[in-house]
């Protein structure tokens, strides 16, 4: 096998890629900074132990687990980052009030999560904790929307779901219960025979309930429908609301097509509330998953309301145009003193200046050297 070939799924990030990329990071982390969020840097590798925690036991089987050199112990290289943003809000600033936080870096997956996905996506998002209202959860999905706005994704559908309305109808049946994991699977692939066959000993109401929730998507008229066909429990009722709530928001003030799909439950044990997954034009899988998670800082010792969003700057920086080439100005090579504060003159002034070094071609996929640095009576000056 040649030297030069990569593992599947992984892949280098070329020039014109790489500076599109890093521009959208920039411009992101920026405007996360506008809306008051802090950026934190967590590790690549935490003690196994650590970056499973709580929800973090969904990522088992995608993380690299490794030995420890110096402690013998099981490490792992970070698949996801919230949880290690949620340790660093419990465990290291602890703090009351309400924290907003933000981060960006490389995770590596075992195997990719969808069609022609990266096994190394370059993951950007942010998190809200210590605020258990629906005010948090409208800011993050606002946060994302202009987000997708900073990226050129003028059409995005926003998917809406909430785990509270599974919550509760198991909550009603111990039979059903047990078999929870299981029942996230079939709901999750819309699975209406296979939740037939393990419904068969459940009371009445749950299983009329789950073989109605794969039905349970699509426009905003889906909540009316679920309001009259699922079990009238506070809590359903709580769960749809938040929803009709977050619909009229997003509907009225951001202009996002939303959707509502019940039986979407992504990280069932991970979520505790409202979840929502973006998706836009030239992708398969949703470009940016989110929603609550009040749970995951208890077993750091310090439960927090929480909720947030994340996405792969790579999947959504392929679907902009091109980066154009930027204007340059190329100089000869020489150490004259007049030429060296020439040159630093322009960069200070935000130019760009190539060297030319002596026998050889400009091979610049980034660069448009339109000016030039020449030596005329006896100055250095710059020309087209």
């Amino acid at each position: 096998m040649p030297n030069w070939l990569l593992p599947e799924n992984i892949a280098d990030v070329l020039p014109s890629e790489a500076r599109k990329i890093e521009e959208l990071r920039r411009r992101l982390l920026d405007n996360f900074r506008l809306y008051g969020y802090e950026l934190v840097m967590p590790p690549m590798l935490e003690y196994l132990e650590s970056l499973l925690s709580g929800a973090g036991k969904d990522l088992d089987l995608r993380t690299f687990k490794l030995v420890d050199q110096l402690s013998g112990r099981t490490l792992g290289i970070r698949s996801d980052m919230t949880t290690q943003v949620a340790r660093i809000d419990a465990h290291l600033l602890n703090r009351t009030s309400v924290t907003r936080l933000c981060y960006a870096g490389s995770v590596l997956h075992t195997k990719p999560s969808g069609l022609h996905a990266t096994r190394e996506p370059l993951q950007i998002g942010a998190e809200i904790y210590g605020h258990a209202g629906i005010e948090a959860d409208v800011e993050i999905q606002k946060l994302l929307l202009a987000s997708m706005s900073l990226a050129g994704m003028t059409k995005v559908r926003l998917d809406l779901c909430h785990v509270g309305v599974l919550g509760a109808i198991l909550a009603q049946d111990p039979v059903a219960k047990q078999v929870e994991l299981e029942l996230y699977s079939l709901l999750q692939a819309k699975d209406v025979p296979g939740l037939k066959e393990i419904s068969t000993g459940f009371l009445e109401e749950t299983r009329n309930a789950l073989l109605e929730l794969p039905n349970l998507y699509g426009d905003v008229k889906v909540l009316e429908q679920a309001r009259e066909i699922l079990p009238k429990l506070p809590a359903i009722k709580n769960a749809l609301d938040e929803l009709a709530f977050l619909v009229s928001f997003v509907s009225l003030h951001e202009g996002a097509e939303v959707t509502i799909d019940l039986a979407d439950l992504r990280g069932l044990h991970y979520h505790s509330g409202v979840t929502f997954a973006a998706y836009v034009p030239g992708l398969p899988n949703a470009v940016a998953h989110g929603g609550r998670y009040d749970h995951v800082g208890e077993s750091f010792g310090r439960a927090r309301p929480a909720t947030g969003f994340s996405f792969d700057l790579r999947e959504l920086a392929r679907l902009m145009p091109g980066a154009e080439r930027k204007n340059a100005i190329l100089a000869p090579w020489g150490l004259e003193v007049g030429l060296r504060e020439k040159i630093a003159e322009l960069r200070e002034q935000g130019e760009i200046v190539i060297q030319h070094l002596p026998g050889h071609k400009n091979e610049l996929d980034e660069f448009d050297c339109n000016r030039a640095i020449v030596f005329e009576h006896g100055n250095w000056i710059l020309k087209s």
